[in-house]
């Protein structure tokens, strides 16, 4: 419920924070986002192990929505700067999230299981995201661009006639019920396959290192083959990896299906905004067209998750 919850609302308050973006709000959203994320992690450090509920409120509901609000406008802010390296630039950026994600989970279980505590360990944790948001806040910088040529309904009712956008949309949604599935059940399945805790809880880290080497290529890649290419080729690499879930029994099968399906979902995460960003022939109405994918896109899937 916690994971799905903080996903749902991370893709879909970008139906909010893309076309506030594309009005100049860029800034505003990055620092109202930011403190939101800052005190969920500070605030979590005061539940109790009975109190599920603060949990749900700090670490699904408060933290979801901060990051919906800068999840976007951080990737879109990208495109301003860049116009022939931009699917590079905007793979390189994605890139940070899994890194993160290998580095914090191994800090989080010395830090909750050692002899420092729950409540110092998040504590701690929420000092470290805190001070790296405030370098990204700090970092950013937006360009002068056209203010938006269409409102939002009028977007909204251009990107139903665009075929292009309307088959993209409708591919991801279809391919993200099941994207998911590894991410949140990798560690359990291998738990439940005999292999032991301690080795699992690695499993997650070993999904993120071939995520984060996805992110970094991925770019690179799609630069000769194109970026529609690439998506294409990710999402049936991907697709093949979770029935092969099946197969899981052992340490080696999980190394396999962890580091395989990290790299191809880390490349399908790292080209869905350039992706948007090329069937966008306006880029002052990009943040405008990424809320709208990102709802349809992530809705259904971060619900049924």
């Amino acid at each position: 419920w916690v994971g799905a919850l903080t996903t749902f609302l991370a893709v879909n308050i970008a139906l909010i924070s893309g076309p506030l973006y594309d009005r100049g709000w860029f800034y505003h959203l990055m620092i109202v986002g930011s403190l939101l994320q800052s005190i969920s992690l500070f605030m979590l450090s005061l539940a109790k192990p009975d109190q599920f509920y603060l949990v749900l409120l700090f670490q699904g509901l408060l933290a979801g929505i901060g990051i919906g609000l800068t999840y976007a406008p951080s990737i879109a802010i990208v495109s301003q700067h860049f116009s022939k390296r931009r699917t590079l630039v905007m793979s390189l950026t994605a890139s940070g999230a899994p890194f993160g994600a290998v580095i914090h989970p191994i800090m989080l279980n010395h830090l909750l299981n050692g002899p420092i505590g729950f409540l110092r360990g998040v504590l701690i944790s929420a000092g470290f995201v805190s001070t790296l948001l405030l370098v990204a806040c700090l970092s950013m910088r937006t360009r002068v661009l056209p203010a938006p040529s269409a409102s939002y309904r009028l977007v909204a009712r251009e990107c139903s006639r665009d075929v292009l956008i309307v088959l993209m949309v409708v591919g991801s949604t279809i391919f993200q019920i099941g994207f998911y599935f590894p991410l949140f059940y990798l560690q359990l399945d291998s738990v439940n396959h005999g292999i032991g805790v301690n080795f699992s809880f690695y499993s997650l880290v070993i999904l993120n290192v071939g995520a984060f080497i996805g992110r970094l290529t991925a770019g690179i890649i799609a630069s000769h083959i194109g970026v529609l290419n690439m998506t294409i080729v990710s999402t049936v690499a991907c697709s093949a990896l979770m029935l092969s879930m099946i197969a899981l029994s052992n340490i080696a099968s999980v190394i396999v299906i962890g580091v395989i399906y990290g790299y191809f979902s880390g490349v399908y995460i790292a080209l869905l905004v350039p992706l948007i960003a090329e069937l966008t022939p306006d880029l002052s109405e990009l943040g405008a067209r990424i809320g709208i994918c990102f709802t349809f896109t992530g809705s259904w899937p971060a619900a049924l998750s």
